[in-house]
């Protein structure tokens, strides 16, 4: 099984990382595969709405989008990292998982997404909630852990003190690969969920 892990944080080796650190330990001790991509300093432009991906398959721009979302492809589970900036997710990574989510041609039903932030004092909560609903939205089981998934650390390496951070990140990966691995006996017994053909409406017609 596999894990892809997208890094929103520009600093190496920071607070976001160290909450990485302890997840991506016990993926391996589970003999979960870890793949990891870091996009916090990458010039990760936004969506402009040309359509190209409906056609292609692809993002028009073949940045790191296009590389996460091959790995993403053959992931069972996604977890998506960040630090807080006023309450909220990097730019550069809100940027990068819009384009990431509305260009990618596969079904990513029942891959398993997990969130993750990483802040000074406050704004956990709201960063958290922003990060799921890019699970929630593409029929994403959401693992949670025994809390918000947060981490809280101002200076690098600060994270390594809170205990009960890097305890949640621990737990998090632990009912991760729990899921991931009861999703994959469902799918061998019962297959996925059976689909309707979709209805979008715009609240007028």
């Amino acid at each position: 099984m596999k894990v892809l892990i997208i890094n929103g944080s520009p600093r190496k080796g920071g607070n976001t990382a160290a909450a990485l650190r302890e997840m991506e330990n016990v993926f391996r001790e589970e003999g979960i595969e870890v793949r990891q991509i870091d996009i916090g300093t990458e010039a990760v432009r936004g969506c402009i709405a040309c359509g190209s991906c409906a056609k292609n398959g692809k993002c028009v721009f073949d940045d790191k989008v296009n590389e996460a979302a091959a790995e993403f492809r053959d992931a069972d589970g996604l977890v998506v990292a960040s630090p807080v900036y006023f309450a909220s997710a990097n730019a550069s990574l809100v940027a990068f998982l819009q384009r990431l989510f509305y260009s990618i041609p596969f079904d990513t039903t029942m891959k398993v997404g997990a969130a993750v932030a990483a802040a000074r004092r406050g704004g956990l909560t709201a960063t958290y909630d922003e990060l799921n609903k890019f699970f929630g939205i593409s029929g994403m089981p959401i693992a949670s852990g025994q809390y918000w998934n947060g981490i809280h650390g101002r200076e690098k390496g600060e994270a390594s003190e809170d205990k009960e951070g890097l305890q949640m990140m621990r737990t998090l990966a632990r009912n991760m690969v729990f899921l991931m691995k009861s999703i994959a006996l469902g799918k061998k017994e019962y297959g996925l969920p059976e689909k309707e053909k979709r209805i979008a409406t715009n609240f007028v017609r």
